[in-house]
């Protein structure tokens, strides 16, 4: 669904993010959390499957992202606030492609400052390569407990990343 296509309840219209505790961004890294955002809220799909024959509240939704005692924390909940759903992933599995994408990122800003075109072309290919790899590992952790699409995938794990950067 995009933006002029008819609304569907399967959406996020909302998104924020539990900074408690959290080192103040760089500038960089605020400026990828204000577009991630904003792009998500622009396109997406977001959906709560039902499970265990409980019923959920249809969207769209509002989502609140945390790390809470070392886990990925969704709290999603209804236009209106009510809550929809919560839920909890391990954080060990993304430690890894977190690290490379915080590395890689901060090759990619200096070498904007520093490096001709075709060099910074090479290090932002390996740069999606690897938020690639971090979108595919969010979605194949949310089987069954949320319905996304590739591209809201990666644009929430560029917000995974926000919650991890250590400054």
């Amino acid at each position: 669904m995009t933006g002029s296509d008819t609304p569907s309840t399967d959406r996020l219209i909302e998104v924020t993010l539990d900074e408690a505790g959290l080192a103040v961004p760089t500038p960089e890294i605020e400026q990828e959390r204000k577009v991630a955002i904003h792009d998500l809220l622009e396109d997406n799909v977001f959906g709560i499957p039902s499970r265990d024959g409980k019923d959920i509240p249809p969207g769209p939704y509002k989502l609140r992202l945390a790390v809470r005692e070392r886990r990925l924390v969704f709290e999603v909940a209804t236009e209106a606030g009510g809550e929809a759903g919560e839920v909890h992933l391990a954080l060990t599995p993304f430690n890894q492609v977190i690290r490379d994408y915080f590395q890689i990122c901060e090759s990619y800003f200096d070498a904007v400052k520093h490096l001709p075109p075709a060099q910074i072309e090479a290090i932002d290919m390996g740069r999606r390569g690897i938020h690639n790899e971090g979108s595919r590992l969010l979605m194949e952790r949310l089987d069954g407990k949320i319905t996304t699409d590739a591209a809201t995938a990666r644009r929430l794990f560029t917000l995974i990343c926000v919650l991890h950067f250590k400054g």
